[in-house]
């Protein structure tokens, strides 16, 4: 049976209200945000792992050297700009003068160089860089250069993407740090500093104004432009319980939460002092990501058996209900309205679902009855539901699924795990990205097929990575098309996973803050009015 939420109701509910931190004097409140994240910010290194609140909190704490504003141009952020010469194969960037860490000391070429090394041994944009990549050096305090075997026309892009995984700048002393391992403690450039001695995991993490910051010029566009930090103290109040949020926000001892469920948002946008909006217009992709190391679904068959029991409707409805405005179903390998978006093979998934055909195929593929193990973040609503609706699609096709349920942070560390199942390893999980993430071949984190350097699942197909390269050297954007078809056509051959569905959330704050940015969820640049 589904999670559901029920609609709150007068006091009694609002009475329920409790927050970890005592409330403030409303001289207090004029110089404090109280925020509710998706989840609690279990891994503090945004190298670590994907998980968009360990991204956003990066995002407080560091700053990149590009960012992208709402048409998704990069612009310069750290960097003050950048020369390419060489036929696109050496590129020379200039920092700002003027940034300094949270330690005071400058941001130095030498840490730009070494952070971007880094970030290239986790993040797919940076490991095609790599790849193409003869040299990078600092050239001097404020100059570094790329020298390329040959072009790499979206390296702006890459160095500017918000997420999975923005190209943060760190200390070098940090960005030695191994890619696998967390870094020691958490120094940036950005407009917060963490205030680690008041961080209390599972309840509240806190943020101070970094006075020596030193914004851009310009106008704020999602993670281009000034990061302006209008309030001296950010609190990120971890609040599991999504009614207690909702009352918590009404009553005004919270500012902003973050990912509203859908249950609770006609709730909200009854209150005239809340604003309840989509933010993040590129919505969420679902993903069912299978283990490909481990049976039954290290067999690409046995993958493929599962479509014709796939409903994404099913899938949706589970966590958005049934308005279609909330979400859309018919999603292949790119989602709905991105630039690589098709319709090629989507018949897999939009003709009529059998469940006894998935459980022929099965047992056509030589499925023998090998369990299931299911990771489920119970404590995560809309990764919980889903998970539930996955469970009971593959029971009915005579799968035998473990649920194995588990806490946020809990699951975060075992889907790295690349045991057995019976030895702590896993078999599937529901994967959930930012539809920004998978625009394009080039960041597309479930997408890549290069076995231990893919991502959690370790999927390995020479034919889908063989295409993902041809993409990089299309010569125009119709070419890029024409290949991203025959990217979604390898796909369905191959299943490094299941689409299930892309989703839009809303976002809810107080009335009185302005200067909420589209694009992504930041507690960044508002203000109190």
């Amino acid at each position: 049976m589904l999670r559901r939420r029920t609609a709150l109701k007068g006091t009694a509910a609002l009475a329920a209200t409790s927050l970890a931190a005592p409330a403030l004097a409303q001289g207090d409140a004029a110089r404090v945000l109280k925020y509710i994240p998706q989840a609690d910010v279990t891994i503090l290194d945004p190298m670590v792992t994907t998980a968009y609140p360990t991204r956003d909190h990066g995002h407080m704490v560091w700053d990149t050297l590009y960012g992208l504003d709402e048409s998704m141009r990069p612009q310069p952020q750290l960097a003050e700009g950048h020369v390419v010469e060489d036929d696109g194969k050496r590129w020379v960037f200039t920092l700002r003068s003027g940034p300094t860490f949270h330690d005071g000391e400058p941001v130095r070429a030498k840490d730009a160089v070494a952070s971007i090394r880094r970030w290239m041994t986790r993040d797919a944009h940076g490991q095609t860089l790599a790849n193409r990549m003869a040299e990078i050096r600092a050239l001097d305090d404020r100059r570094f250069e790329i020298r390329l075997n040959r072009p790499f026309g979206p390296m702006l892009d890459a160095l500017g993407k918000p997420s999975s995984y923005p190209c943060f700048v760190m200390p070098e002393r940090l960005a030695q740090t191994d890619s696998a391992t967390a870094i020691p403690e958490v120094i940036g450039s950005g407009p917060y500093r963490l205030v680690p001695e008041e961080r209390v995991v599972g309840s509240r993490i806190v943020y101070r104004r970094y006075d020596r910051y030193v914004p851009r010029e310009g106008t704020p566009s999602m993670t281009a432009g000034p990061k302006r930090a209008h309030f001296e103290r950010m609190e990120w109040h971890i609040i599991t319980d999504a009614a207690t949020s909702a009352a918590a926000l009404q009553t005004g001892e919270i500012d902003w939460w973050s990912a509203v469920p859908n249950d609770l948002r006609p709730v909200l946008q009854r209150n005239r002092d809340v604003v309840v909006d989509v933010v993040d217009t590129s919505g969420l992709v679902a993903s069912l990501r299978p283990n490909h190391l481990h049976p039954p679904f290290d067999d690409p068959a046995k993958r493929r058996a599962l479509l014709p029991a796939i409903n994404q409707a099913d899938f949706m409805q589970s966590i958005m209900g049934p308005d279609r405005t909330l979400w859309r179903d018919g999603v292949g390998c790119f989602p709905v309205n991105s630039p690589m978006a098709s319709d090629e093979g989507i018949g897999v998934l939009t003709g009529p679902r059998d469940t006894e055909a998935a459980k022929r195929a099965l047992l056509a593929a030589g499925y023998r009855g090998e369990t299931v193990v299911f990771l489920d973040p119970a404590n995560i609503v809309n990764n919980f539901n889903l998970t539930q609706v996955a469970i009971d699609m593959m029971r009915k096709c005579g799968l035998t699924v473990e649920d194995a349920t588990m806490d946020w942070g809990t699951l975060l560390q075992r889907r790295a795990r690349k045991e057995p199942p019976g030895q702590g390893g896993w078999n599937a999980l529901i994967a959930l990205f930012a539809g920004i993430d998978f625009a394009s071949p080039a960041g597309h984190l479930l997408l890549r097929a290069n076995g231990d350097g893919a991502w959690f699942g370790w999927p390995n197909s020479p034919a889908l990575e063989a295409l993902r390269d041809e993409w990089f050297e299309a010569p125009t954007g119709e070419a890029q098309k024409a290949i991203g078809r025959k990217i979604q056509a390898q796909f369905w051959q191959d299943l490094p996973y299941w689409p299930v569905g892309q989703y839009f959330v809303s976002s809810a704050w107080r009335k009185s803050l302005t200067g909420v940015l589209k694009g992504m969820v930041l507690p960044l640049n508002v203000r109190r009015a």
